[in-house]
């Protein structure tokens, strides 16, 4: 390493500086309640290689740090200084951008005549045009449908707006006011990361800046190698689920073997399902993206917290991923709900680190985002109006040393909740509840409760929707002898005789008057419930999320009056049986599904469907599984 360590540490925090100060413009500036509130946008500096060398900390979403910029810096060819440039397009970039709404824009940086690095940002756009309002629908089945796509183009040439292609992006949008206000935001952070990286350079010269960029990624990648060779050399599988409702009778699997090798990690996911004709596909193009290796860095910043965050930490992690499955599809296919694989990929991921570091990794959490959009047709212009009214998380798992937290799930953690008074001074709705769930996983720790949502329609020709929503039949996994998480569930006028249970959304359409209730997923638990601290299962029935009935037949706590009686607690224990012994439970809907396909049958099918085209597969995979199950219990023997 060239640069001095003392300066290297002082440039890292200049740096730091620079993408956070970015990230707190583009939330000041934005118009959409989905940035301003929610916060999902992000900044960095990326190398001339693309790779990002400084990421911030405090401000804008987690998921990003994978991400690498090198294909969309090949596809816009020459730079000048003055320029910008903007893409959403998943195929150009190779999986830099993974669904259409994520608008991203970066802009060259120079330093004596030379390109030094890349600022870049991005905003989840509310509207991109497409089949829906809000561009998103699970049932969409090619990219066609989900909206405008933008290659890698220059808005801003030498310092001149194109005008034509502006033009051209926003009349082919439900909110074009608002997307033009955020990518307004998106211009200011990237015009004052220019001048910042001046100052650093006026101050500290071209020479030392440059030698270290790479020198940054380098530190980064021995901290992480440091925490890699902590972790037993060996292989460790372990798959997960995304529901197939909305677009299929069973569920795609998402198998990973984690490989390590002294400092070195590879993810194979050899025996996860093939691409699918709905919108839930991950383009990675073979890569370890953003979304492969969420699980891998959010463990990383867990260990060390004073882990420099840059692509270096991910320099020792490389993968495997079938051409043609639903983690590397072929191109033109429906991403828009791409995060619900992501999501369970770092479910999957952390399921086999676990296996290797029980002490460090916690049960499951909701392991989704629902993202409740609502548009409606304004009474006197005609034109659409698109709001995110809440991004729908749920409760993180319960940890080895500590209780799930409510109402966040930690990989998307990030993501904020929209204030009340914002969704109703936005949007046509009265919010009725907003609330945790009366329900946690049991265990030593529990899980964390989810959340439910509540809402009242005011207008009329409201359409709701609400991507990502998951674990509607499959129970987030609890740990080391613990229950697993709640399920979630929507439904509309609960209550009344218009009661309808509708599970996963696509588009509601709803009428002046009519209530949605969402709950989203509560976290699985750690560890045997019976040595839970009785005064943390008191409080528990206090707080509504266990009852006085569960605290004795699964905690084994007595309750009288509201107190417990630690002798009547001691010896119910003595009597009791641990909930479970096996190291993770499932719960029965999963052990269920598993019984009628086993995981054996998935391994071998999956394998098979490999010979053959990669947008055939998941027909013949449907074929294949209702043929199996029209015969009667499924073995090896049977395929």
């Amino acid at each position: 390493m060239a640069t001095d360590k003392v300066l290297l540490e002082v440039l890292n925090n200049r740096f730091t500086g620079i993408v956070e100060e970015m990230g707190y413009i583009i939330h000041r500036a934005s118009f959409t309640v989905f940035i301003k509130e929610t916060w999902d946008f992000d900044s960095a500096l990326v190398s001339t290689d693309g790779e990002i060398f400084c990421y911030p900390r405090n401000i804008g979403v987690t998921n990003m740090l994978g991400m690498r910029m090198d294909d969309a810096i090949r596809a816009v060819g020459d730079v000048q200084p003055g320029d910008v440039i903007v893409t959403n397009d998943p195929h150009r970039t190779r999986g830099m951008c993974t669904h259409l709404p994520d608008i991203m824009m970066f802009k060259p940086l120079f330093a004596g005549g030379r390109l030094l690095c890349f600022a870049w940002c991005f905003i989840h756009s509310s509207d991109v045009g497409g089949l829906v309002p809000g561009s998103i629908s699970p049932t969409a089945f090619d990219k066609f449908q989900e909206g405008l796509t933008i290659p890698p183009m220059k808005l801003i040439k030498a310092g001149t707006l194109n005008q034509e292609l502006l033009d051209m992006i926003l009349a082919n949008v439900r909110i074009p006011e608002q997307n033009w206000g955020d990518m307004k935001a998106l211009l200011a952070a990237l015009t004052t990361a220019e001048r910042r990286m001046d100052d650093v350079l006026a101050q500290y010269g071209e020479e030392a800046i440059r030698t270290a960029i790479p020198d940054l990624l380098d530190y980064g990648e021995r901290r992480a190698r440091q925490i890699f060779e902590a972790i037993p050399d060996g292989d460790y599988e372990f798959w997960d689920y995304v529901e197939g409702e909305l677009f299929s009778a069973y569920h795609v699997r998402i198998k990973v073997r984690v490989e390590v090798r002294g400092s070195d990690v590879r993810l194979d996911f050899s025996g996860t399902d093939p691409q699918v004709r709905a919108a839930f596909n991950l383009p990675t193009y073979d890569k370890p993206n953003q979304w492969v290796v969420l699980g891998i860095v959010n463990y990383l910043r867990t260990t060390d917290r004073s882990l420099p965050l840059n692509r270096g930490i991910l320099r020792p992690v490389s993968v495997s991923i079938p051409k043609g499955s639903v983690l590397n599809p072929l191109p033109f296919v429906a991403t828009g709900v791409r995060h619900a694989c992501g999501y369970r990929v770092s479910d999957a991921v952390l399921g086999a680190l676990s296996q290797a570091m029980p002490q460090q990794i916690p049960a499951a959490g909701a392991g989704q985002v629902a993202i409740v959009l609502l548009s409606h047709l304004d009474g006197e212009t005609g034109t659409y109006k698109v709001n995110v009214l809440q991004p729908m998380q749920g409760g993180c798992g319960g940890r080895p040393t500590k209780d799930g937290i409510d109402g966040v799930n930690f990989s998307a953690g990030s993501l904020r909740n929209v204030p009340t008074e914002s969704i109703e001074l936005e949007a046509p709705v009265f919010v009725r509840r907003y609330m945790l769930r009366d329900e946690a996983a049991p265990g030593r720790w529990r899980g964390g409760a989810g959340v439910v949502f509540e809402f009242e329609i005011n207008e009329p020709n409201t359409i709701i929707t609400a991507r990502g929503m998951e674990r509607l039949r499959l129970r987030p996994w609890g740990r080391a002898g613990a229950g697993p998480g709640a399920v979630s569930s929507t439904v509309v006028n609960p209550g009344t005789p218009d009661e309808q249970v509708v599970g996963k959304i696509d588009v509601l359409k709803l009428a002046p008057g009519d209530v949605v209730r969402i709950v989203s997923p509560g976290g699985g638990g750690y560890g045997d419930p019976l040595e839970r601290d009785p005064e943390m299962v008191r409080q528990d029935v206090a707080n509504g999320f266990v009852s006085a009935a569960d605290a004795a037949a699964v905690y084994g706590v007595v309750l009288r009056d509201g107190v417990v009686d630690l002798d009547a607690t001691r010896r119910r224990r003595l009597e009791g049986a641990p909930l479970t012994s096996a190291p993770f439970s499932y719960g029965r809907e999963r052990e269920e599904y598993e019984r009628r396909l086993p995981p054996a049958v998935q391994d071998v099918v999956a394998t098979e469907l490999l010979a053959y085209p990669g947008s055939y597969r998941h027909f013949l995979k449907e074929r294949v599984y209702d043929t199996l199950l029209a015969n009667g219990a499924v073995d090896l023997d049977a395929v």
